[in-house]
């Protein structure tokens, strides 16, 4: 499998696992030295990310791709991506939903030991 394959591959299963609170995903697939960079801009660390998740603060009802870009570089250890997201949140008591639609660029290196891991995630809410 080639690099964008597998970066692209691993790029719907981080989402899949956002969605389902995957944490053992979530460990496996962002690097320890990952810069999240939400759509409103604030930052986290992983282990600030996750428990973001953990806590509710970061929710997710579905996501959908609209578009995904990979390209690799350094020997296929380094892959940027780019895309488009659509989040969707979990219902309101009253059955709404909330959609926001993101462009986002990942920047993923690939670990001998640990694989491809994620580290470096921007967002941008588009209108």
């Amino acid at each position: 499998m080639t690099a964008e394959k597998e970066v692209e591959a691993l790029e719907r299963q981080r989402f899949e696992a956002q969605v389902k609170r995957d944490y053992a995903v979530l460990e496996k697939v962002l690097g320890d030295d990952l810069v999240y960079t939400h759509g409103d801009g604030h930052e986290n660390t992983k282990a600030e990310y996750i428990q973001s998740i953990r806590d509710g603060k970061s929710q997710y009802g579905s996501i959908e791709i609209d578009a995904l870009n990979v390209r690799a570089y350094n020997d296929d250890k380094t892959a940027v991506v780019n895309g488009t997201i659509r989040i969707t949140s979990p219902p309101k008591p009253d059955g709404s939903t909330i959609v926001a639609r993101i462009k986002y660029v990942v920047v993923q290196i690939k670990d001998r030991k640990k694989g491809w891991q994620v580290v470096l995630w921007q967002a941008q809410k588009q209108a």
